[in-house]
């Protein structure tokens, strides 16, 4: 039937005909047909959309009357064939709301500029990207491509196309080995990165200056993440990592639900209160609120070139205090091994948040607390993560 219909235009009327859209089938071979339906806030591009930042902020996008265009190449998701990654299946049942979907990588050039013709994009939120530390050590060159070839791709895109809005997914990693404690966004970039990935943002983030510098049109907003953990609150969205979790949280609830057997601490020589890595935990749901403002920012009207933010809670926590916490969210014993330090980690970072709180409005407000509650509900609910058995 598909073909029978390529080429022809469509007018379909939404809302007892308060919105129209027109849809050219044509382009729809193999891909998720698409409506765009005009937005209060306007119509956003999330790239990594299906992943677990994303999808949290692709909700937060949703219920605060944006229109949102998700892609990913779902390397890191799951889906079933020929169907919509499972974690944006949920942000719509969340939100009631429905998401146009591309499987695309961002290094694809031909498809980014076919999605950019078809449909108005005011501006881009950009997750994509691989984000693994020890592995970005491993294999540094797939890092590389994949997170400053696939950045500079788009951004290509983006400039060819007119749409000069971004809201970069940066790290604290750029930061590398911390000067001071806590960390600034006047703290210096790049000269100490410990590992490829916090390399990757760094570049990224430079590219990204210098297309400001270049072109005055640029508005581009710099988020620099510390630790994100937890779940939505529906226990319906999580962190569902591909294969054996990286990060620590995913791992310390796959051991609560019986998935693994203990949690592997890596070191606990570090110079901190118990000798285990200290980060800056932030509740997910706050992140994703965290680029809402961020939006809200670039369309000031004296807003101009770039801005850094962190975004944290200013307050550090060790691997142990992890550990304890969540083993008191969720009743279960949290059985652990400490192994030796792993290459690329650094023994402390958290965040000076102030500037984000006094230039965007955001204030990060949910505890560690809540966030091995919403975590240990994700997991309850979905003891194979979005799989379904």
């Amino acid at each position: 039937m598909l073909e029978s219909l390529r080429n022809r235009v469509f007018v379909i009327y939404l809302s007892v005909s308060v919105y129209y859209v027109i849809i050219p089938i044509g382009f729809v071979t193999n891909w998720w047909l698409s409506v765009d339906v005009m937005a209060p806030n306007g119509t956003i591009l999330v790239t990594g959309g299906a992943g677990y930042v994303g999808s949290h902020t692709v909700v937060e996008l949703l219920n605060n009357n944006y229109s949102v265009i998700a892609i990913d190449n779902l390397v890191n998701c799951y889906a079933e064939k020929n169907q919509k990654p499972e974690s944006l299946k949920r942000v719509e049942q969340i939100t009631k709301k429905q998401i146009t979907f591309y499987n695309v990588d961002i290094r694809n050039k031909e498809a980014l500029d076919k999605i950019f013709k078809t449909h108005k994009i005011d501006a881009v939120i950009h997750f994509a990207a691989l984000k693994a530390v020890g592995e970005s050590v491993q294999v540094p060159l797939m890092y590389y491509q994949n997170n400053i070839a696939g950045s500079s791709t788009l951004f290509e895109v983006m400039q060819n196309n007119g749409v000069k809005k971004v809201v970069f997914s940066s790290s604290a990693t750029v930061y590398g080995l911390p000067q001071h404690l806590p960390i600034t966004e006047a703290h210096p970039t790049g000269q100490n990165c410990t590992n490829p990935y916090g390399k990757t943002k760094f570049f990224v983030e430079e590219i990204l200056k210098d297309v400001c510098t270049s072109d005055p049109e640029w508005k581009v907003i710099l988020l620099r993440y510390f630790n994100p953990v937890g779940a939505h609150s529906s226990g319906l969205i999580g962190e569902d990592p591909s294969g054996i979790p990286n990060n620590l949280m995913p791992y310390i609830s796959q051991v609560a639900i019986g998935r693994r057997e203990k949690v592997f601490v890596f070191g606990n020589d570090y110079s901190t209160k118990d000798g285990t890595g200290v980060r800056d935990y932030i509740h997910i749901t706050d992140l994703a609120i965290g680029h809402l403002k961020a939006l809200e920012k670039m369309n000031e009207a004296d807003f101009k070139g770039w801005k850094a933010y962190n975004l944290g809670t200013g307050q550090g926590y060790s691997v142990l205090d992890l550990i304890n916490a969540f083993a008191k969210a969720s009743g279960q014993k949290i059985n652990y091994e400490v192994i030796k330090r792993r290459e690329g980690d650094i023994a402390s970072s958290f965040a000076d948040p102030s500037l984000a709180k006094k230039e965007l409005n955001w204030t990060a407000t949910r505890g560690i607390d809540e966030m091995c509650r919403d975590t240990w509900n994700w997991q309850k609910l979905n003891p194979n993560g979005f799989q379904k058995k």
